[in-house]
């Protein structure tokens, strides 16, 4: 009988702590929902970017419902947000380069065909800190916003940049497969 009463009291304190309201991964919080808007979106999952053994930064890819289709998520034309939380310091000569590579990587017929708006992206990265966050935003009246630490940096209008933008991410050629399965939602 007493077993019983101490398993009934255990099940009552898990039954009774509260559910945290965010996900976790590499000691990064982000939590689960955030409205962009004015609609509730969703976080669909968290991945981890690391280069030669450094934890560079997890990315949060947040919809307005669920999905583990890259290409339906890149094509949707609805309300999506990304957030990057840095793990590690990167310079903005690597960002450029990063961020260079991943649209000839995933989208090469860009180079030439969104030239104006590669740049003007390009030209708003800066410098990041370990515990920097940069949050890409796409509202489809809008365009993509680009904000670091909170302050916008820079907006692109239309459905496209957000399309190669995402591929970066969920395109053929992602940074690391675990880092795009992460953020579809699934277990590496």
């Amino acid at each position: 009988m007493h077993k019983f009463m101490l398993f009934s009291a255990i099940l009552l304190m898990l039954a009774s702590t509260p559910t945290l309201d965010a996900a976790s991964l590499a000691g990064v919080n982000l939590p689960d929902t955030a409205t962009v808007g004015g609609k509730p979106l969703v976080l669909n999952g968290l991945g981890l970017r690391s280069e030669f053994m450094v934890k560079v930064y997890v990315a949060g890819l947040y919809l307005e419902q669920k999905s583990a289709d890259p290409d339906a998520i890149i094509k949707a034309e609805a309300p999506k947000r990304i957030v990057m939380h840095f793990l590690h310091d990167a310079s903005q000569k690597q960002m450029t380069v990063a961020f260079s590579e991943s649209f000839q990587d995933n989208s090469p017929q860009t180079g030439t065909t969104m030239k104006a708006d590669i740049d003007k992206f390009l030209g708003a990265l800066e410098p990041l800190k370990v515990g920097d966050e940069m949050v890409f935003t796409y509202l489809p009246a809008t365009g993509t916003t680009v904000a670091i630490n909170g302050k916008e940096k820079v907006t692109i209008s239309g459905q496209a940049f957000s399309q190669v933008l995402l591929s970066v991410w969920l395109g053929p050629k992602p940074p690391t497969a675990s880092l795009k399965k992460g953020m579809l939602g699934e277990k590496s």
